[in-house]
């Protein structure tokens, strides 16, 4: 309620401001207005000026040119007005989403840090030799969930930061070799062609990869499925396991930040709300498909 009364007057004072402006450039047009109807009815009667009736004739002149001086002002102040409110609002706007991301970033952090936190100062003040390896992979943890709660927090541009070709294929293939040697039970295969260009940040798209690869081999049994193909105008990479896969209710719910189908699975949540984010920051999507099988598509380069 505190915010919204606070916001309120922002937008009342940059009204005013804007308002205010327009009235003293009105007030001045207005009265150059004035004078010149003066300046020119004044050479029109001046051989009856000497004449009480001139006088008066040029006054009852004059007080109908300033009430229609007022009358024209009136609603174009009203307009102006309008205008200067919806345009003080628009002015806010980026000012409210940036204080909104900011208490969101707040509270994910404060959410998430404390468990991290208390059990670093439960281990210092332990003071056992090897409490400190513990720490250090704590530490470690707590800085790679910082790293992708300010990733998120991060409104996505309009536009690609770096426009560079990317070849998705390469970037596929090299994960797909890192998949096959973290764990040699599951069975990885892939279907890449030679290349496949998007237009790009390199680094964003290869996390964009490793976060899917990663949630694959997560909850696969025996195999992993990796594909990047060009379909309809749109380059597609597919990463797909056979777990036993997301939930009908759950089908959307995994896009969102910190949620997990099972609680107690690793991670903390943050990687595929990740990946959505850079794939619409690419002009491209990000959707479940069938029981397990995430699809990224984005334009070609």
């Amino acid at each position: 309620m505190g915010d919204r009364v606070q916001i309120n007057r922002i937008v009342a004072r940059l009204t005013a401001s804007y308002l205010g402006i327009f009235l003293i450039v009105l007030g001045a047009l207005s009265a150059v207005a004035y004078l010149f109807v003066l300046r020119s009815a004044s050479e029109a009667l001046e051989p009856l000026l000497a004449l009480p009736e001139g006088r008066a004739a040029l006054a009852t002149t004059m007080h109908h040119v300033a009430l229609t001086i007022v009358l024209f002002d009136i609603p174009l102040v009203a307009v102006v007005g309008a205008a200067a409110y919806l345009l003080a609002t628009v002015s806010v706007r980026p000012l409210l989403l940036a204080r909104a991301r900011e208490e969101r970033f707040a509270a994910d952090a404060a959410h998430e840090l404390r468990t991290p936190l208390a059990t670093i100062a439960a281990l210092a003040q332990s003071r056992r030799p090897e409490a400190f390896e513990t720490i250090a992979r704590i530490a470690i943890e707590a800085s790679t969930l910082l790293g992708d709660l300010l990733s998120l927090v991060r409104e996505a541009p309009a536009g690609r930061r770096l426009h560079e070709p990317v070849d998705l294929a390469r970037l596929a293939r090299a994960h797909v070799e890192e998949l096959r040697a973290h764990d040699e039970a599951v069975a990885v295969s892939a279907d890449l062609p030679e290349s496949a260009y998007v237009v790009g940040d390199e680094r964003e798209l290869r996390r964009l990869l490793a976060n899917l690869c990663e949630n694959a081999a997560r909850h696969a049994v025996r195999s992993i499925d990796v594909r990047v193909r060009e379909e309809r105008g749109r380059v597609v990479v597919e990463v797909e396991d056979d777990g036993p896969g997301v939930p009908p209710e759950y089908r959307e719910r995994v896009f969102d930040r910190f949620f997990k189908a099972d609680e107690g699975a690793a991670g903390a949540g943050l990687g595929l709300a990740i990946c959505r984010r850079i794939a619409g920051a690419h002009g491209g999507d990000l959707v479940l498909e069938g029981r397990n099988r995430f699809v990224a598509r984005f334009p070609p380069a």
